[in-house]
């Protein structure tokens, strides 16, 4: 007799978006790629699609396990956008779609912890999550979550979202499911662009020369170095 194939876990943003994971409880803590997809997005406003720490509704999901991936190889988040300022052509994966019906499905790259991060301690809920971009601070109507267990630390969406069934959870922007409040490492909650691990973050001071993070470049400069290799 043929297994059921596993449910994909979903979450219902202020909008109306809905945010799906491939597999959300019992992920090896190494890590696992796991495949998010989205429906009913707005395509004006570009999002980020990573694993963060998840603070609590109206509260900037921050940090970011993995960082900011500024190569775009390392799989730890997604730039999607549709129309991203000209430093992020090239970089940011458009949306599928139109309007207020953007969709997208991308690969991401999920693990427990690294330097700074460990999902798997008491209290510190993380989730696979999508918010407004840095083109939007402050903008929560695109953020979404989905809470991620590692085996041995859960069993499912239900337990660590209140109110949540099974396999659905519910997320507002100011209002929606809570998800869980503990941190670690130097954490920041305000509106900038997507929060890196620890004290490593990017900086609010975005310029045309790209997105540059603390000590590591720049993420355009590294795209284009990344063109200029295959080309060659």
């Amino acid at each position: 007799m043929v297994s059921p194939a596993v449910a994909a876990d979903t979450a219902t943003g202020p909008e109306g978006q809905k945010l799906t994971v491939s597999k959300s409880s019992g992920l090896a803590a190494a890590g696992e790629t796991v495949t998010v997809s989205g429906t009913g997005y707005n395509t004006e406003k570009g999002i980020y699609v990573a694993f963060c720490v998840d603070n609590g509704a109206g509260r900037t999901p921050t940090p970011c396990v993995g960082g900011v991936d500024m190569s775009g190889e390392s799989g730890a988040s997604v730039w999607v956008s549709s129309d991203p300022p000209s430093y992020g052509e090239g970089l940011a994966e458009p949306y599928k779609g139109s309007g207020h019906d953007g969709s997208f499905s991308v690969r991401l790259k999920v693990r427990a912890k690294d330097a700074n991060t460990d999902c798997t301690k008491p209290g510190v809920t993380c989730a696979v999550i999508t918010r407004n971009d840095h083109t939007r601070g402050g903008d929560q109507s695109q953020t979404v979550r989905i809470p991620v267990t590692f085996g041995g630390a859960g069993s499912s969406t239900a337990t660590s979202t209140p109110g949540a069934t099974a396999s659905t959870a519910t997320t507002t922007g100011g209002s929606g499911a809570t998800g869980g409040s503990g941190t670690t490492g130097s954490q920041s909650t305000g509106d900038g662009p997507l929060a890196s691990t620890g004290s490593t973050a990017l900086t609010a001071g975005l310029t045309a020369a790209g997105l540059v993070a603390a000590g590591t470049g720049t993420w355009l400069w590294a795209r284009r170095r990344r063109s200029a290799t295959r080309a060659g």
